[in-house]
């Protein structure tokens, strides 16, 4: 209760004050009060705690600081990856760190690092043009840069954040879950969860979907629970309608999935039918209102006039630096680097030499990559992470 007071209060009071204004024809004055950074994700953590103790799984914690120290951790505080009491438990107690560790944590540091400065911060610039126009101005090609180039910013963007997090994490010796594993090569939406902000997936189907029955009772019973996880999803985000319209989206196509043979398909079309879903709900998650997200949907397939005017207005986002952090997008969105270790020998059991090459050359990258990132910030402007927001 504590600490959902505590979301409904910072995060949910405005909205809701001013939704029962609109119903009931009131005037009660917004509190307006300034939203904690991070508030989601450490609210979720807290909840974990009690939760854990409270179905026995794990001990209460007698140890005050050790209890600060897990709900406050500061690589992960701020934008995830929401970590549940149960899996550092005992790293709070008992870690280790050694250098090599701490190179390992400063190497995935920077590369998460890049992700947010070089490829994220170039397509949010695209992205914030193009849902900045207005809608009727916009042709189906200004339209689907803005979207590709959303999709692009919000994985670079948080996945880049969990990256740090986890890099930081692992110089003080703890060891956290991955939060993506290339979401955008997914064949179904159910398979797009399960790569896609895993730790905020996992929490609820432990803490929300089991509890509420998960798949045990009956196929109605599956569908309305699914729907219910997938409304708190989007309302986890913000007391936005567009952020509710995206989760039941996805709801949707998911218990879609449970009836059409969606895997059945060729890979190809069935990857197809995925990224078109998922786009299409980054649009609505993107857009300001519901109704410029539908719009916006609208000319991604409807907007077939090519003249002069809209034409430059595309022109102008297709700069040397966009088209390159486009295709560096697309492509570090692909398990490339798995492919390539396992061409070099790469096993958990025989690593083989040209495993051991990359891995002194990725420390030699990462200087120059870490270098780029300090140029680019020194001559950019402040840009905040997306999920700083939520």
């Amino acid at each position: 209760v504590f600490n959902l007071g505590l979301l409904g209060v910072f995060k949910y009071a405005d909205a809701f004050l001013s939704l029962g204004n609109v119903l009931l024809h009131a005037k009660v004055k917004l509190p307006g009060l300034a939203l904690p950074v991070g508030i989601s994700f450490f609210t979720f953590q807290a909840m974990s705690y009690v939760v854990d103790v409270y179905r026995g799984k794990v001990k209460a914690q007698k140890n005050i600081w050790h209890i600060m120290l897990y709900i406050s951790f500061f690589p992960q505080l701020i934008a995830g990856p929401i970590v549940k009491y149960h899996d550092i438990e005992a790293q709070i107690q008992n870690r280790q760190t050694d250098i090599k560790g701490v190179a390992e944590g400063v190497r995935r540091f920077v590369f998460g690092l890049a992700k947010k400065v070089l490829i994220s911060n170039t397509m949010a610039v695209a992205a914030d043009y193009f849902f900045g126009i207005p809608v009727g101005n916009l042709n189906s090609l200004g339209a689907w840069f803005g979207a590709i180039a959303y999709m692009l910013q919000i994985y670079y963007d948080f996945s880049g954040y969990s990256d740090m997090a986890i890099g930081m994490g692992h110089m003080f010796g703890f060891h956290f879950e991955e939060n993506f594993r290339y979401p955008y090569v997914s064949l179904t939406v159910k398979e797009f969860w399960r790569r896609w902000h895993i730790s905020l997936s996992a929490w609820f189907k432990e803490y929300l979907y089991i509890p509420l029955g998960g798949n045990r009772k009956g196929v109605v019973r599956t569908c309305i629970n699914k729907l219910i996880v997938f409304f708190f999803t989007g309302l986890w985000h913000g007391a936005n309608g567009t952020f509710v319209v995206w989760g039941l989206f996805h709801g949707f196509f998911l218990m879609l999935e449970d009836v059409l043979p969606i895997r059945k398909l060729p890979k190809a079309i069935s990857h197809l039918y995925t990224l078109l879903v998922v786009c299409i709900g980054f649009v609505i998650f993107r857009a300001d209102t519901l109704t410029q997200g539908v719009a916006f949907v609208g000319r991604m397939f409807l907007g077939w006039e090519f003249t002069a005017s809209n034409m430059n207005l595309v022109w102008q986002q297709l700069t040397p630096s966009f088209i390159f952090m486009l295709m560096a997008g697309v492509i570090g969105s692909m398990p490339l680097k798995e492919h390539l270790l396992k061409l070099g020998g790469y096993s958990e059991k025989r690593k083989g030499a040209f495993y051991m090459i990359a891995q002194r050359a990725s420390y030699a990258v990462s200087i120059l990559i870490l270098l780029a990132c300090m140029l680019t910030l020194a001559g950019g402007g402040y840009n905040p992470f997306i999920y700083f927001r939520f």
